[in-house]
């Protein structure tokens, strides 16, 4: 019995070793050539084909100095996968038959597959051949886990096990797993779609935030969970294993549907939180944060439509480096064309910020004088008492010395009250301490300073100079309080019995024949004198 097993574990190392020397023998005989760059990757893709599949002879484009454990084999396997899995496709008739050639970029003699894509897989000339680099070597281990992450590299090893047989140019494993994977992306779909418009949607709704969900969280689901399904789709359609240029293809759009859904996503976020915003700005006294809101808003969505844009053209694999400069260049020939455009921008920016004014403030600027009713990126729009709407460049107004009426927090009220000279001196006495009682008593007036004062004799008049300030916020309420004031004012000077005053004109006649004249008789010198005496003693008396 040992003896007839030894004899078949003899009889099986003889046809091993035997498989093993026709295998080396018939590796010996395909040729390769490592000469120029192109011969390299050509060797690496032909012997690395499902028909053509010699890996043993693909790994020689792998310096042996670089290759540690001798699992060369396996690391020009996993390069091919990666190369797949990114989606890169090499036109061989593109890459230089030069043996010397050197790249202009570097000045080295090398040259990179896919410098978007795999900036780290690149040829270098070694002793008069030209291998994979080491960098390249040294990375393929890492790079094949970023492209088949979470394991999957292991399903590739599994599937096509599972049959050979080939139906449209893929095999029977490939159409099932297609199928599977169509089916699952389905149902994550629904999954997705299920716990926003449902859970999500009836939890807000309980809360008071219906509208909230209705306008802004049932748009950003389905978005978002289309931005999953392609994350899915891309982690597992490399390990279908497809023809490249169909896996091109496919993983290109792949790969530029995920900023696509993402723009889409933080697109519809900033209406929440310019929601929030605005809830916040309403609890403010200020009315320039409700302006502010809307054009932050538009701000966010522009830059997020831009970047979004950048994104998907660099996942579409273009060079926006370049286009990022000629956009710097485009951009300065249109600042040049544009100058007060972007000073009305900046200016903008100034009023929004250092809020000169907010909206409803009365202002002064130059010959504008009105009311704030908008404040936009390039203007701002004063309604004047006219009840027309005055349009000026933010830059302009920027630069001007505005007058902020809104901000004033007492409004000056003065008027002059004349009174008839007939009028004793006692009525005059009480009637302005009348007036200072009604400035004391009234709820809108600035106690602390105000001047009451019978100050001038003028040509047909005693003037009372009434100088007071209201403590009101806006025009109409000082226009409501003046009137009130003024009325008061004429209800003391009727009880009172205080005449007011207006232009008069006398004519006087000297003489009359048969009457006495009417020219006053003016007392002599001594009397005069007599009378200034007991006057400022009279005056001293009324003091003491």
């Amino acid at each position: 019995m040992r003896l007839l097993l030894f004899i078949l574990i003899s009889f099986s190392s003889c046809i091993s070793l035997y498989a093993q020397q026709e295998s080396e023998a018939e590796t010996d005989k395909l040729t390769y050539s490592l000469q120029t760059p192109k011969a390299t990757v050509t060797t690496f893709l032909t012997y690395l084909q499902e028909e053509n599949f010699h890996p043993s002879v693909a790994a020689k484009t792998l310096h042996p100095a670089f290759v540690k454990n001798k699992d060369e084999e396996k690391l020009i396997v996993q390069l091919k996968q990666i190369i797949d899995g990114t989606g890169i496709m090499i036109d061989l008739e593109e890459l230089p038959q030069d043996p010397n050639y050197t790249d202009t970029s570097s000045n080295k003699q090398r040259l990179v597959l896919s410098a978007i894509e795999l900036p780290d897989v690149y040829l270098e000339k070694h002793q008069g051949k030209w291998y994979f680099s080491s960098r390249t070597i040294e990375r393929i281990p890492e790079m094949h886990q970023s492209v088949y992450p979470f394991g999957t590299d292991k399903l590739m090893n599994i599937l096509p096990k599972l049959g050979h047989q080939k139906f449209l140019g893929l095999h029977a494993w490939q159409h099932i797993s297609i199928l599977i994977l169509i089916i699952l992306c389905i149902l994550i779909h629904k999954l997705l779609t299920f716990i926003f418009d449902r859970l999500i949607y009836q939890l807000l709704n309980k809360r008071g935030y219906k509208r909230v969900a209705r306008d802004y969280i049932i748009p950003v689901a389905r978005p978002f969970s289309l931005a999953i399904v392609v994350g899915l789709l891309i982690i597992f359609v490399p390990v279908l294993q497809l023809p490249i240029f169909v896996n091109y293809y496919l993983i290109l759009l792949l790969n530029a549907m995920v900023p696509l859904f993402g723009t889409m996503v933080v697109y519809k976020l900033i209406d929440i939180i310019g929601e929030y915003m605005m809830k916040v700005a309403e609890k403010t006294e200020s009315t320039m944060d409700d302006q502010i809101v809307p054009i932050v808003k538009r701000v966010l969505k522009i830059f997020v439509l831009i970047v979004g844009f950048l994104f998907i053209l660099s996942k579409l694999r273009f060079d926006i480096t370049a286009l990022l400069a000629g956009i710097s260049i485009g951009g300065l020939a249109f600042a040049l064309a544009a100058q007060d455009t972007i000073k009305n921008f900046f200016g903008s920016l100034m009023i929004l910020f250092d809020k000169p004014f907010q909206i409803g403030d009365w202002i002064t600027a130059g010959d504008i004088d009105g009311t704030v009713e908008e404040v936009g990126f390039r203007s701002t729009r004063v309604r004047t008492f006219r009840n027309s709407l005055i349009t000026v460049p933010n830059g302009k107004l920027a630069d001007m010395s505005v007058d902020n009426h809104g901000l004033r927090q007492y409004r000056r009220f003065y008027t002059t009250i004349t009174i008839t000279y007939d009028t004793p001196t006692h009525l005059i006495e009480a009637f302005t301490e009348g007036l200072k009682r009604i400035v004391e008593e009234h709820p809108k007036t600035r106690k602390d300073f105000y001047n009451i004062y019978f100050n001038n004799m003028s040509a047909y008049s005693l003037d009372i100079m009434f100088y007071i300030f209201l403590e009101v916020p806006t025009w109409g309420e000082e226009l409501e309080h003046k009137e009130n004031i003024l009325l008061s004012i004429m209800k003391l000077a009727k009880n009172l019995g205080i005449q007011f005053a207006f232009p008069t004109q006398t004519l006087h006649m000297e003489n009359f024949p048969g009457q006495p004249s009417l020219s006053p008789k003016y007392d002599e010198k001594d009397a005069v004198q007599s009378k200034i005496k007991s006057t400022f003693q009279n005056s001293n008396s009324d003091k003491s």
